[in-house]
């Protein structure tokens, strides 16, 4: 065990933390449910700046960190779903969620080909990976303190994160296209 991986393991306990922090009566959840989110956004930066820094990159650490954060972005968004149960909502938590899943699909059959290097992760990736923090973030926290203005720029990057999350599975799905032309 070494402190990246350590810091994916905490990030993935965060997780039911959340979700029980959300579901207290209180009016402040909100705001503890974004400070946890953030905590796990923050860890995911730091364990792969550790991981990179201090020569600590380990297969199981390449499997483990974006599980935990698919995990944790699905499971805030669902949590969501309660606050914002519309389809101006639900549209784009589809697009974020089912992207992750054709695309952890994509790898994985990717790597069972001998070809996963096509499609690493990419910049457009990791953009659309902020623009979901950010919102999730902006959104958690408009549960407790409602400000329209702060939930609207919630609403806009969830847009800009879904429209990322399709603009980067499309080239991931361009990248693998010779492998899957080669296999039909």
């Amino acid at each position: 065990m070494n402190i990246p991986n350590a810091f994916t393991l905490f990030r993935i306990l965060l997780i039911p933390v959340l979700v029980i922090v959300f579901y207290l009566p209180y009016t402040w959840t909100g705001i503890a449910a974004a400070a946890i989110f953030t905590t796990a956004a923050l860890t995911d930066w730091l364990d792969g700046y550790l991981a990179r820094k201090l020569n600590q990159s380990t297969p199981f650490g390449a499997f483990l960190d974006p599980v935990a954060d698919k995990l944790m972005v699905a499971i805030a968004l669902v949590v969501l779903l309660e606050r914002y149960p519309h389809a101006w909502f639900t549209i784009p938590a589809m697009i974020i969620i089912g992207r992750e899943i054709v695309i952890s699909a994509l790898r994985e059959w990717m790597a069972e080909i001998g070809n996963r290097t096509s499609v690493a992760v990419s910049y457009v990736g990791k953009f659309k990976t902020t623009m979901q923090m950010i919102s999730i973030i902006i959104l958690l926290t408009q549960t407790s303190v409602v400000d329209s203005r702060i939930e609207i720029l919630g609403f806009v990057s969830l847009y800009l994160a879904a429209a990322l999350t399709l603009w980067s599975m499309i080239i991931y799905l361009k990248a693998a296209w010779p492998d899957f032309k080669g296999s039909m």
